[in-house]
């Protein structure tokens, strides 16, 4: 089944290792064929991974960019899935690091790739949680 991809003007997004940039105005991609495709929104810079959350990302990400390469971060992956498990007590987010571990383990790296994006847009709103926890305190 065919991908189609709607691009902004300017939008970039990764092709199979290759960063393309969409012209200057909206366009349609469509893709025959199975390949790896991230969305600019959806690409973490290294220096960005810089949460627990982020530190599971990264490396799926990495994988899914760099099927060949996959075995050379699986180890940062695995070691920072456990350290991010450790340290939650939410079943539903376990669930979703046991689903982030099964989709790495079947070469699954699209799908985890999502299940790792849940993990960042929980920690965003236990965050924004307690900033909104941080700014009723101030304004006392």
């Amino acid at each position: 089944m065919p991908l189609k991809l709607s691009l902004k003007p300017g939008e970039k997004f990764v092709l199979n290792g290759a960063v393309v940039q969409n012209g200057d105005r909206r366009g349609v991609l469509i893709l025959q064929n199975k390949a790896s495709v991230l969305r600019e929104k959806d690409i973490l810079q290294p220096e960005d991974a810089n949460t627990p959350a982020k530190r599971v990302y990264f490396p799926v990400m990495m994988m899914y960019l760099d099927e060949a390469s996959a075995a050379k971060v699986y180890d940062e992956f695995a070691l920072r899935l456990s350290e991010f498990m450790g340290a939650s007590r939410n079943p539903e987010i376990l669930a979703d690091c046991v689903a982030a571990s099964r989709h790495v383990m079947a070469r699954e790296y699209y799908k985890a790739l999502m299940a790792a994006r849940k993990l960042v847009e929980y920690e965003e709103g236990l965050a924004n949680v307690a900033a909104g926890v941080q700014d009723r305190g101030h304004t006392g």
